[in-house]
């Protein structure tokens, strides 16, 4: 999430806003951006977890791992900063019965399939780094997809 003048992307903006559901696979940063975005998506809750760029006050508040259940779909969400190597084995065992599994920490999109769940990482709206753009993953009748921002 942004810090500073950073800014979410406008279309970035109209997804949140037609989402029944929003999750974030970490580095909101802070309480007041986790607020924030459940305001602009006029949801309840924003279903995160804590990420290796979140302030001390999200510390005790999200959780390292979460599963959510939504349209339909089982959702496990983690931030993870393992090796590459393996990394869809190892995030797919940690969410048996999800039916997708997204995680955060490279900034680096990504959509496959691993033994039947699907793993994606939304890449970043803010922060592309490595990534070719800045990218968010939407799902639409139980299908993934990633979304190029720019």
């Amino acid at each position: 999430m942004p810090r500073g003048g950073r800014r979410l992307p406008a279309a970035c903006l109209g997804l949140l806003r037609a989402a029944a559901v929003v999750v974030h696979t970490g580095d909101v940063t802070s309480a007041a951006v986790l607020a924030e975005l459940a305001r602009l998506a006029g949801v309840e809750e924003v279903h995160a977890v804590l990420g290796n760029m979140d302030d001390h006050d999200l510390r005790g508040v999200l959780p390292q791992r979460r599963v959510v259940e939504a349209e339909g779909l089982r959702i496990g969400l983690v931030h993870d900063g393992g090796p590459r190597g393996g990394r869809h084995e190892r995030v797919v065992g940690w969410f048996p019965r999800c039916d997708l599994v997204a995680y955060g920490h490279t900034h680096e999109p990504e959509l496959a399939r691993h033994g039947g769940v699907w793993v994606v990482n939304p890449g970043s709206p803010t922060e592309r780094r490595r990534a070719p753009g800045h990218t968010m993953a939407v799902v639409r009748d139980g299908m993934p997809e990633l979304v190029p921002l720019d």
